[in-house]
């Protein structure tokens, strides 16, 4: 049985004024259990509707869902004790509460009492790295610690299912490499994490496998090495003092995907084969132009290579 099991899904919103917006669109994606899952997309790919989907906080519009082989429409109460979530940012704590204050209220919440809620709690602060600031207040946590403080509520419940949702924004990147350690410590355990976030190389770090999704459809579901090597062929060069004759030059030749001017003098070439890039710069040096900056693409630029404009279209 799959930890995740998802078909057919779609899930359409009705606008007031406007035209139906179809943020999911016939999603199939098998997930087994004890799998680190990466859901890459750009913002609007349909992303977190897909998370809210699975966690029983939104309602399909059409297809099935099921988490451990419970359906998240007519088994809710069975999803919810499957799982557990961990959203980005600051949110989902009580500032004026300790550490431990926050996991009882959400061990109690769970149905856990006594000696055994006392167990889950410090176990769990243990785990995190927060057992020497139990009884301070999360209101002076930095970033790091609360996200840390999140991931130990999302496992309150022991969730054979986690469901972390753009879980390292915002943090400085000594916190961001604590959580991802701390990720790869749940898998070393075997519980099945579903990823999302805009970062590869996060997901190349933490993933067994990755899904790219546009538009609310999966592009495709791959290694982090396959998707990775697909994204690190685009690159792009920068240059100033491009005369427009060498701009029209680089735009045909092989593997330029395009060639644009800004008002302060750069011009941007993009390319999708490591010969293409190669090509450019030296027709660049050709040309004696020596201001030259050669860098990738963000994630969300390769979408656009990929499938188009289109790709930044759905809201989340």
């Amino acid at each position: 049985m799959s930890a995740l099991s998802i078909s057919g899904l779609r899930r359409v919103y009705q606008r007031k004024g406007g035209d139906p917006l179809e943020a999911l669109r016939g999603v199939d994606l098998e997930i087994p259990r004890g799998e680190v899952h990466g859901l890459l997309g750009p913002n609007g790919a349909g992303k977190t509707t897909l998370c809210k989907i699975i966690s029983t906080v939104l309602l399909p519009t059409s297809g099935t869902v099921r988490v451990l082989g419970h359906d998240v429409v007519t088994d809710t109460a069975a999803v919810k004790n499957s799982l557990g979530i961990v959203f980005g940012g600051d949110k989902g704590a009580y500032d004026r509460l300790t550490a431990r204050q926050n996991l009882t209220f959400w061990a109690s919440v769970y149905g856990l009492s006594g000696a055994a809620r006392r167990r889950r709690v410090e176990g769990l602060l243990e785990r995190v790295g927060l057992a020497d600031r139990a009884k301070d207040r999360v209101g002076g946590f930095s970033r790091g610690m609360k996200q840390r403080l999140h991931l130990a509520r999302g496992l309150v419940s022991d969730p054979g299912v986690l469901i972390l949702d753009e879980p390292t924004v915002g943090m400085d990147p000594v916190a961001a490499r604590d959580f991802r350690a701390l990720v790869g410590e749940l898998r070393s355990g075997g519980t099945t994490v579903l990823l999302t976030t805009h970062d590869m190389a996060e997901a190349a770090a933490l993933s067994d496998r990755v899904s790219l999704i546009d538009q609310g459809s999966l592009v495709m579901t791959e290694t982090p090495s396959t998707v990775g090597a697909l994204i690190s062929a685009y690159e792009r060069v920068d240059a100033r003092g491009v005369p427009e004759p060498l701009r029209q030059r680089l735009g045909a030749l092989p593997g330029v995907v395009s060639v644009t001017g800004a008002e302060s003098g750069l011009t941007r070439v993009e390319t999708e084969t490591p010969q293409a890039t190669l090509a450019v710069q030296r027709a660049l040096v050709d040309a004696q132009i020596r201001d030259v900056c050669l860098s990738r693409p963000s994630l969300e630029e390769v979408y656009l290579h990929l499938v188009g404009d289109r790709g930044m279209a759905v809201g989340r």
